[in-house]
């Protein structure tokens, strides 16, 4: 026995009175029972304060201690699900009982509405309701509404008589039809409807901000629910932007001038313009990322962008070397750039400053211990799935996630990657027939038509997120992404370095299959390095639909 346990085996616990829910039994910690330690964890945040039926000062959830809610449990007559608030406003009296052993009534569940088929019935066929007089606003004034989650209850009764809130049930209905929408999703996005729509007037229009956390904290999908208010036209969606949040934060601290031009700048690189194509968040992020300390230190000496001279941006950059300097190099051009197409600045500072060709990284074959930790941490079907994609056909991460389920044809063994047909080889084929089961079995009823779907996007037509591929292999040295320049690699050193071969095997460009036959042609010149733990090398793929013998080849 360690000394913790003698030392916990030593303290003799008596039989006592929950402090909390003066329940009789064994405490747990804190002179509390197992429940009431528990209902006070940090993560439920709930509050202390005066309980609003018995007036103690306790822990509150939603304004009443957790004995009030045990007693309404008991005085609760109807279903299981009912809601409880009704009940617990009425407690005046309690009924005492041992420590974890506050069990539940036996009740019959509420009375259900099915029609002859066992079914519930369907909303019936809607259409838009017609407006006759819409009210004029007496003020600009924003009036905010605040919804109430589960106010009515649908499996009791019809829901309530509003033409807005019939022909939404109608477009969810018809939504959930052809997605294959389970039932705890469809009940949740009724209920998110009823909320929002029971009290609904001709003219009015929905604001997201006011029904986000409400929706949010009920698990209901946000998306789906604008997306139905959008098709009846009545949503308004003034969320802000999270890129633009993050946007203000980063600029904070700026000259006023500076702030608000490289705000435009990085709003036009975000959105795009007449000249400008549009640029992924990430992009930006890494451009204001690169000269962000440039900006704040000119800020101090200066008001304006116009003010910086080319000596300012030279001087900066020599003190950075490397891949950082390269970054603020190209990020320093597009600002002052796009500052003199727009006559924001007069002259140019960072024009003529050129972005140094540094040589191709040279990528060694992964060891076989990394392979076999990969292997090893890759326990689910689709982590599986994932790994022969990219190991065995080098597929990238968003290739992957773009697979549609008509881009795998079993019957003739080929599987089409980013418009390239490829053969499959006999353990992606096993895979993959290991994941159309396990689909099949799990979202029998889904539309998505990605081949890759999870639980939040079973419900909808999108692709998996990044983080869903990349989960089952971080923190491991053989990632997707370096899995697929490992195969890659190998196809080069095998086919000794042929850039023809490697562009007709994977399907990749002029560039990247000379980039790949150079690599190896470096590696081959060097053995020694080229083969660091003697793996077997395996025969070059062949492009005309051969399948291969082994994971390296697909």
């Amino acid at each position: 026995m360690t000394p913790p346990d003698r030392q916990h085996a030593s303290i003799a616990r008596t039989a006592t009175s929950c402090a909390s829910c003066l329940a009789w039994g064994l405490p747990y910690r804190r002179g509390l029972c197992r429940a009431c330690y528990d209902f006070i964890a940090p993560r439920y945040d709930h509050p202390v304060g005066e309980c609003g039926a018995c007036r103690r000062r306790e822990p509150l959830k939603k304004g009443f201690c957790r004995l009030c809610w045990c007693q309404a449990r008991l005085e609760r007559t109807t279903g299981t699900y009912k809601m409880l608030i009704p009940h617990v406003r009425l407690v005046r009296h309690h009924q005492l009982f041992f420590a974890d052993m506050a069990g539940y009534r036996d009740t019959h569940t509420a009375p259900r509405r099915f029609d002859e088929t066992g079914r519930k019935p369907p909303p019936p066929p809607t259409c838009r309701p017609t407006i006759r007089y819409i009210q004029p606003a007496f003020s600009d004034h924003v009036i905010r509404r605040r919804y109430r989650y589960g106010q009515f209850d649908l499996r009791r009764g019809p829901a309530p008589d509003n033409p807005w809130l019939a022909w939404g049930l109608y477009i969810a209905h018809n939504l959930a039809e052809r997605r294959g929408w389970g039932p705890f999703v469809r009940g949740g996005m009724q209920r998110t409807l009823v909320m929002l729509l029971a009290g609904h007037t001709d003219g009015e229009l929905i604001r997201v901000s006011d029904f986000y956390e409400t929706v949010a904290e009920h698990s209901t999908n946000i998306d789906d629910t604008i997306e139905i208010l959008t098709v009846m036209g009545v949503v308004l969606d003034d969320r802000q932007q999270a890129f633009d949040r993050w946007l203000r934060a980063e600029l904070d601290g700026l000259a006023p001038a500076i702030r608000r031009d490289t705000h435009t700048w990085a709003t036009t690189l975000r959105n795009g313009g007449p000249r400008n194509r549009a640029r992924t968040p990430s992009t930006v992020s890494n451009y204001l990322h690169a000269i962000r300390p440039a900006l704040t230190t000119w800020s101090t000496r200066y008001d304006h962008l116009r003010e910086i001279t080319r000596d300012d941006v030279i001087a900066y950059l020599d003190t950075l070397t490397g891949s950082p300097r390269d970054k603020a190099t190209t990020a320093l051009r597009s600002l002052f750039a796009w500052a003199k197409r727009t006559n924001i600045i007069f002259r140019n500072p960072a024009v003529h400053l050129h972005v140094p060709q540094r040589d191709d990284p040279v990528w060694q074959p992964l060891r076989p211990d990394e392979l076999a930790r990969t292997l090893a941490a890759t326990t689910t079907v689709h982590g599986r799935l994932f790994v022969a994609l990219a190991a065995i056909h080098a597929a990238r991460v968003g290739q992957i996630r773009a697979l549609q389920l008509d881009d795998v044809d079993l019957g003739n063994r080929r599987i089409t990657i980013a418009g390239h047909a490829r053969p499959l080889d006999d353990l992606t084929h096993q895979t993959l027939l290991a994941w159309l089961e396990h689909r099949r079995t799990r979202w029998p009823n889904t539309a998505n038509r990605h081949l890759i779907i999870s639980p939040c996007t079973a419900g909808g037509l999108g692709p998996v997120s990044y983080p869903f591929l990349a989960r089952p292999l971080r923190g491991l040295p053989a990632t997707l992404e370096r899995l697929r320049i490992d195969r890659q690699l190998e196809e080069a050193l095998t086919s000794g370095a042929d850039p023809l071969h490697v562009a007709a095997v994977f399907g990749v460009s002029d560039t990247t299959a000379i980039r790949y036959a150079d690599n190896a042609r470096h590696l081959l010149a060097r053995p020694h390095e080229t083969d660091p733990l003697e793996s077997p090398r395996t025969q070059a793929s062949r492009p005309d639909g051969e399948p291969h013998r082994h994971l390296g080849s697909g």
